[in-house]
């Protein structure tokens, strides 16, 4: 932290598992109970049908690829990663689930390389091996000193938000919630005995009042408040009106970023009063690559967002979005035209903003400035 400010690096899913697994040192079991694939490393093989050769075993580094020296260039104080998987060796496949994600404990290296402070776990696929893998999960994650969000073995746990102390005073906050409109089943909702997610079952204004509440309880001044929220569709750019009112209530009630993820491309980018919604982040690291479908979205492109904010407000002042190519189950720097093509969708479906092509090329936010009544980013 300098000047007065801090600096979140916030990204979309990370799944580590089937077939990212299958890559790594310590693979587990590659049985599968999908429609069409039986075994995790068919998922290898079609990336391979895609891009060349993937090496196996690799290293923990090589699903992140260049995007760990990106971390390291723009040393963010604060890491916040949405990790899609269970980390289990269990074999209770989740009943009624389509698609099933674990990623063997011995693998979880793969993770710790790129020390995130906060893994959230409030979405679809954490609880696909069932409550003693969610159980396992969140043993192994601790275990190794990572903190997480959004589940846990009750409600209390799975509620309560991950303090992070900043060295001049004041904490950043991370809260996290999974909705039914991102496919998390509402059994799958954390009790005062059961283990479970922090789950919300729709997009209304009780619910918005209820997580309000809840940060006003926590938060004290000079904090800085993430609210992490897993929902939505897996494909599109429209945003209902109902997940804007939403990320605008958890402005108005205390939170300074929301945090969006689920689908699995990048969705608009918002400032709202002078906070970042990012209404989805899109994937960040999965086995996806040669899956064919939806390809006018390009699911391969994936971004790192560096958002800087006025540590004792909350105010964002800057946001930097590093766009990656998946290839080979590695992340690479985007190619120039990748990035223009980024950079012509997100600044056509953000609200109220506009986005620039740095010569770097980073995407940023053109200067941010405050609208009366409306707090949204002008066209600079």
């Amino acid at each position: 932290m300098s000047g007065g400010t801090v600096t979140l690096f916030l990204c979309g899913d990370v799944m580590l598992g089937r077939g990212v697994d299958q890559i790594l040192a310590r693979p587990g079991d590659p049985a599968l109970r999908e429609g069409y694939v039986s075994d995790a490393r068919a998922y290898v093989s079609m990336a391979e049908a895609v891009n060349g050769p993937v090496p196996a075993p690799v290293g923990p580094s090589w699903p992140w690829g260049e995007a760990l020296g990106a971390l390291e260039a723009n040393a963010p104080d604060v890491r916040i990663v949405n990790l899609e998987t269970s980390v289990t060796r269990g074999a209770a496949f989740e009943p009624g689930k389509a698609v099933h994600y674990r990623m063997h404990p011995a693998n979880l290296p793969a993770l710790s390389v790129a020390r995130p402070d906060v893994c959230v776990l409030a979405n679809n696929h954490v609880r696909d091996f069932g409550r003693e893998g969610l159980e396992e999960t969140l043993d192994v994650l601790h275990g190794a000193g990572l903190r997480t969000a959004g589940a846990g073995r009750d409600a209390e746990e799975a509620y309560a938000p991950v303090a992070l102390p900043l060295p001049r005073g004041g904490r950043v906050l991370v809260f996290a919630l999974g909705f039914g409109s991102s496919g998390i089943p509402p059994g799958w909702a954390a009790t005062a005995e059961l283990p479970g997610v922090a789950y919300a079952p729709e997009l209304s204004p009780a619910t918005a009042a209820a997580a309000v509440r809840h940060i006003r309880r926590v938060k004290r001044p000079g904090d800085v408040v993430v609210v992490s929220v897993h929902w939505g569709s897996n494909w599109g750019y429209l945003v209902s009106r109902d997940q804007r009112r939403f990320a605008h209530a958890l402005v108005d009630g205390g939170a300074d970023v929301v945090h969006g993820h689920s689908s699995h491309h990048p969705r608009p980018v918002e400032v709202y009063r002078n906070r970042l919604i990012l209404h989805g982040c899109g994937d960040f690291i999965d086995d996806y690559e040669g899956i064919p479908g939806y390809e006018e979205y390009r699911d391969d492109l994936r971004i790192a967002y560096f958002a800087t904010v006025v540590a004792d407000t909350g105010e964002l002042t800057g946001l930097r979005m590093l766009p990656f190519l998946a290839r080979r189950l590695r992340l690479e720097p985007a190619p120039a035209e990748d990035r223009a093509w980024l950079h012509a969708t997100l600044d056509r479906i953000a609200y109220g903003t506009h986005l620039a092509l740095d010569a770097d090329g980073a995407l940023t936010l053109t200067e941010p400035a405050s609208q009366p009544g409306a707090g949204t980013v002008g066209s600079g």
